[in-house]
């Protein structure tokens, strides 16, 4: 079948501002967007700039608005895309060239909320591995599936609009050590993420929720950020 491609181009070395160019290609109903790029740039246009890595949603590398969607090019088929197929970078972070965007304003929140276990400072090294009971594991199980490709960051409005907001991936790997019952950082973590480009930005539009590619429940996890911030209660 043939699929109608509609690409925000930019190249600031060249362009004055972003602009729209049209491909068409041949698919298969089952092949996936990024197959359709891949055939843009080693068919028609090697200067297509774009990031992939594993092709198979684990890298996280791949965002793309699609359609007005943030999404992973190497998760859509072409079955269940509407025609033609928009494709623009991610919001909110500075375009490079065309869908590679500056990730430094997404890692750079990601690093201030200490996304690393915090072991107990007064204890000595482990003879053997922490122990956790099954439940301990399971209350932070849904943040451990975070593979940090901005695709909630980048669709939420505030973050758009406030470059302090660290936004809700950094506070969902937050979220993944704050409940650990093996971490001792908890509170340094809740008193930066209370701070003022910390969880209480967020206004719960579920826009996050709805882009992450992973399936992560991000809006409940930055509410229960919320409650351990104001209660104590992790």
């Amino acid at each position: 079948m043939k699929v109608h491609l509609r690409l925000l181009r930019f190249n600031p070395e060249t362009d004055g501002e972003p602009h729209f160019e049209e491909y068409t290609v041949e698919a298969d109903p089952m092949d996936r967007l990024l197959d359709c790029l891949h055939q843009v740039k080693w068919r028609h246009d090697s200067s297509l700039a774009l990031r992939r890595s594993c092709a198979h949603g684990i890298c996280g590398s791949d965002t793309m608005l699609i359609n007005g969607v943030n999404a992973l090019a190497c998760k859509v088929l072409v079955k269940d895309m509407k025609q033609p197929v928009t494709v623009e970078p991610m919001r909110g972070l500075p375009v490079i060239k065309d869908f590679i965007v500056d990730m430094e304003p997404f890692f750079a929140g990601y690093r201030a909320v200490k996304p690393w276990l915090i072991p107990d400072p007064d204890a000595h090294e482990p003879a053997r591995e922490r122990i956790q009971t099954p439940d301990e594991r399971e209350r932070f199980d849904d943040t451990t599936k975070c593979i940090l490709c901005a695709a909630c960051t980048t669709s939420c409005p505030i973050f758009w609009s406030d470059t302090e907001y660290v936004g809700p991936a950094a506070i969902v790997n937050a979220h993944r050590f704050i409940f650990d019952s093996r971490d001792y950082g908890s509170r340094e973590r809740l008193q930066i993420l209370s701070g003022k480009g910390g969880v209480f930005k967020c206004r719960t539009a579920f826009n996050c929720t709805a882009a992450c590619p992973r399936g992560i429940k991000v809006t409940k996890a930055i509410q229960e950020v919320k409650r351990a911030a104001l209660y104590d209660t992790f």
